[in-house]
């Protein structure tokens, strides 16, 4: 079941030239803004807004495939630590943020949305590069 007011549902967000890959209850997709180098997006598919609301076997299922991108990223971006977001305030579907931390991380005991930046967009190329590398490692 989808929320026709969902950007998540409708498709408009994340952007699918940003796609990494199908996990089984989640797809993979590399954020927008990769100031944080990696920084990817773990979006559920169906339409839920709280943990609670799935079953438990989705729930997790949903945090083995979250765990999968975690590790494929650490060791893709040689992260020193990952950083794991479920919000849901601005977007009220299920998406976790899963932020590589690097060596060299501008501000390495602030949670990125404290960091003051200018967002960087990556080239089509780099984009493709950057997927490529996740998926390797990936499966």
């Amino acid at each position: 079941m989808n929320d026709p007011t969902c950007k998540a549902c409708q498709g408009s967000w994340p952007k699918e030239d940003h796609f990494i890959a199908d996990l089984g209850l989640s797809k993979a997709y590399l954020h927008d803004d990769q100031f944080f180098p990696g920084w990817t997006i773990v979006l559920f598919k169906r339409h839920a807004t709280e943990l609670f609301d799935l079953a438990p076997t989705e729930r997790i299922q949903l945090m083995e495939e979250v765990s999968l991108v975690a590790k494929t990223l650490a060791q893709v971006y040689e992260a020193k630590k990952i950083n794991y977001e479920l919000l849901g305030n601005q977007l009220p579907h299920i998406h976790w943020h899963v932020i590589p931390r690097l060596t060299g991380d501008p501000a390495p005991l602030e949670p990125v949305w404290q960091v003051p930046h200018s967002a960087v967009s990556l080239s089509v190329e780099q984009i493709q590069a950057s997927i490529a590398r996740i998926r390797q490692r990936l499966f």
